[in-house]
Formats: C-alpha cells, sequence, structure tokens
C-alpha cells in the first residue's frame, strides 16, 4: 500500500523539489517526536504527499530552515519544521506501517521482526492520537472482513481504505474540511489501493492471495488482464478516478501555491499507473536521500 503516491520528476519545478524534500524531512522529525527514532524507518512518500496536500488545504504555512538530524548530521538540509499536523502524519504513517506488518503475519508472510521496530512507536502514537489509532484500525478491520467474503467487486474491495483516508482528512482539516476534500482524499484512497492490487497481480495470483482484479477478470496474468477489453475496463476504472479527483480539486481552495499537488494528483497518479500497466517495476521501497 506504500509508495505509489510519486512525482512526474520531469516536470517538477526545482522550488517544488526543494519543498517535497523538506516536507518529507518535516515527516520524519515528526514521527521521530511522536513515536521515537526507530519507527522513521517506515517514512513513506504516501504521508509525505499528504502532508503537502493537507498543510496547503488548511491554510497552515510551513516554516522551513536549514537543520541537521541524525540521517544528516554533517550537513545541513532544507527541512520543514515540526507542526501539530506533522506530529498526526508521523502518528498516521507508524499506524499504517504497524498494522501492514500484523496483516503481512496474518497472511503467513514474514513481517514479526520488521513489525518489532515499530511496536513501541505505535503504542505511543496510539496513546498520543487514539482517534486516529480509531480511524485506521476500525477500516483496517474493514478491509480484512471485505477480503475474507473475497468480494468480486471492485469498488467494494478499496471502500475500506479510501474511507480511511476521507475520514483521516476530515480529523486533520477540522473546520476546513468539506465534501469535496473528503471525496477527493476517498478517491486518493482508491486509487493507491487499486494501484496496489494492479501491481501485485501476478504475485498475488501465485500465492493465491486476494487480489479485486483476479476475482472480478479471472485472468492468467496482469499481461491478458491488460489486454482486449479486459484491460479496456481496467483502464476506464483508473481514467474515472483521475476524473474524480480533478472534479474535486476544481471546487477545492488551495491556500498556497498548489504546483507541486497538481504535479503529484494529476500527473504523478496517471504516470505511475501508465508505468505499472506496461509492466515498469515501482520502486516504492526506495528512499528519497
Amino acid at each position: 500500500m506504500f509508495g505509489y503516491v510519486r512525482a512526474d520528476t520531469p516536470y517538477l519545478y526545482i522550488k517544488d523539489d526543494i519543498l517535497y524534500r523538506a516536507m518529507y524531512c518535516g515527516v520524519c522529525k515528526g514521527i521521530a517526536k511522536v513515536c521515537g527514532h526507530s519507527a522513521r524507518m517506515g517514512l513513506s512518500y504516501d504521508v509525505t504527499f499528504l502532508s503537502v496536500l493537507l498543510h496547503n488545504l488548511s491554510g497552515m504555512d510551513v516554516k522551513i530552515e536549514k537543520q541537521h538530524c541524525l540521517t544528516h548530521c554533517i550537513r545541513t538540509r532544507q527541512m520543514a519544521e515540526v507542526d501539530e499536523l506533522t506530529c498526526r502524519l508521523g502518528a498516521l504513517n507508524t499506524m499504517l506501517v504497524y498494522y501492514k506488518y500484523t496483516d503481512d503475519i496474518a497472511d503467513g508472510d514474514k513481517g514479526r521482526g520488521k513489525r518489532l521496530w515499530f511496536k513501541k512507536g505505535f503504542k505511543r502514537a496510539k496513546k498520543a492520537y487514539p482517534e486516529i489509532e480509531k480511524i485506521v484500525r476500525e477500516n483496517m478491520r474493514a478491509q480484512e472482513e471485505t477480503e475474507k467474503q473475497k468480494t468480486e467487486s471492485i469498488d467494494r474491495a478499496a471502500d475500506a481504505t479510501a474511507n480511511m483516508l476521507a475520514e483521516f482528512s476530515d480529523y486533520a482539516l477540522e473546520e476546513k474540511a468539506t465534501p469535496y476534500t473528503r471525496n477527493l482524499f476517498y478517491a486518493l484512497g482508491k486509487w493507491i489501493y487499486l494501484i496496489d492490487a494492479l501491481d501485485d497481480y501476478d504475485k498475488d495470483k501465485k500465492k493465491g492471495a486476494y487480489n479485486p482484479f483476479l476475482l472480478a477478470y479471472k485472468a492468467e496474468s496482469k499481461q491478458e488482464l491488460l489486454s482486449g477489453k479486459t484491460g479496456e475496463e481496467v483502464r476506464f476504472i483508473f481514467h474515472s478516478l483521475f476524473f474524480d479527483i480533478r472534479e474535486n480539486m476544481s471546487n477545492i481552495t488551495f491556500f498556497f501555491n498548489r504546483d507541486l499537488c497538481d504535479n503529484i494528483l494529476l500527473r504523478g497518479l496517471p504516470t505511475t499507473t501508465k508505468k505499472i500497466m506496461e509492466g515498469c517495476a515501482c520502486e516504492k521501497n526506495r528512499k528519497r536521500k
């Protein structure tokens, strides 16, 4: 579920690349403040973008300064200062990682050792932000139930993950939340779930794991899935999501420069989708240096 939300780098302005890197460091520091340093290992691009988007939509200005950290202890880097919203996102990041490894363990995959790195941080995050933990836990439970039922509905399969982001956006934006912001985050969460399912199609088929595309279309491979009529239907699903994102963005107030948000939402998501459909490996676990 992690690492798919990326910028379209060739079309990224230098100023926005600097901001993106600074926000990445800011979320990392937020994780350390709320959950401890070991939890920083789970930092993801997805939550970094949520920080960019939510700070913009909430009208919360970001202060960026050159600082040192444990990773960059010799040379200073531009880093966003930690605020309350960053702390909430740090807690969310750690909870998502912890529950991801919990889900992996339940599926019989290796994950116990990795989860230990985040156990203490998870407890700290849960204590500091029980509301966020409830949002994550209840929607992860709903996701588990949906997968146990082996639903063939792609919309139903993605609903829990989409709803989790929508509920978190309402919590984070507070009085700035609108039906359009909720719908935007719902569409983003749905895309994250479905692109992950599409990327893992061949692996899930080999393991016999749940995958809504596999149950809905029963293709022998991702290549077969994306050919002919079924390929047109899958592309239509993602194009519909991109349309929803554009429509909701047009009805939302962005308080600051929205170039970075536009790049990721309007260019980055379609570019990642195209790469995965063409069979390119998604470097979703590579850290930004």
